[in-house]
């Protein structure tokens, strides 16, 4: 069975994931894929009941995301590897390793970007 995915824009995401709480929903996690050199997908992974839902949020990855730390205190653990890992960053991201998650020093390279040397251009 595929579970549904549901797509949610950067303005959508907080209100989106605030009813999926409400609701009785559990984060599983957070997951990222370059889309291109320019566009990454976030997927947010639900559970409720031994049933899964997602939501994929397609944006530059230049672009500013919001945080869903207020909503799933957990999720900084997920949003914080996603900045080691793409360099994209989520705004009012409680606490914030500014790209320091797994390293003491800064990360100067993109492990997932799928071209490295166009996507540290642009960080």
């Amino acid at each position: 069975m595929k579970e549904p995915v549901i797509d949610v824009t950067p303005a959508a995401v907080g209100n989106e994931v605030r009813q999926m709480k409400d609701a009785g929903w559990r984060l599983v996690g957070l997951s990222g894929a370059m889309v291109d050199d320019e566009q990454i997908d976030i997927l947010y992974h639900f559970d409720k009941d031994l049933t899964l839902s997602h939501f994929r949020l397609r944006a530059p990855r230049t672009a500013p995301l919001p945080s869903i730390s207020a909503v799933y205190s957990a999720a900084f653990l997920g949003e914080n590897e996603l900045q080691d890992l793409f360099a994209v960053r989520f705004e009012n991201l409680v606490p914030d390793f500014k790209r320091t998650l797994y390293l003491e020093e800064e990360i100067t390279t993109i492990p997932f970007a799928t071209n490295v040397k166009a996507a540290e251009k642009k960080t």
